[in-house]
């Protein structure tokens, strides 16, 4: 079992989604994102060094989702997903959910999402 580092709610203005409006006009997104990673050294040392920096995985995540143009949010996910494993070794196990609030449905929502999971695999 692995201890977590939870960031929720990362606020990204991206242009994603099937619409032709999507991609023009944009829309806010919204991320959770649970790490899971052996915390142990940073709990002795008291190092930012030794932990995953939730500000540089916030910003791999921002950069993912803004310097890239998808159709569907799992793939966007899927992305961000790919883009934190490669870029923090640490990390086991990631789980994100990203919420589409301005999702072009007919009903009254409070947000269309996807929750994907994924693992390391080496």
């Amino acid at each position: 079992m692995y201890d977590s580092i939870i960031i929720k709610n990362l606020k990204i203005y991206a242009y994603h989604g099937v619409n032709p409006e999507e991609k023009r006009d944009g829309q806010t997104f919204f991320l959770d994102i649970t790490l899971q990673a052996d915390l142990s050294r940073p709990c002795i040392s008291d190092k930012v060094e030794d932990t995953i920096n939730y500000d540089e995985v916030c910003n791999c995540a921002y950069r993912i989702m803004t310097e890239n143009t998808y159709d569907l949010i799992e793939r966007a996910a899927q992305s961000v997903c790919d883009g934190i494993l490669n870029e923090f070794p640490q990390v086991m196990q990631i789980e994100l959910t990203l919420k589409k609030p301005d999702a072009p449905v007919k009903c009254d929502i409070e947000y269309a999402a996807v929750k994907i999971c994924r693992e390391r695999k080496d």
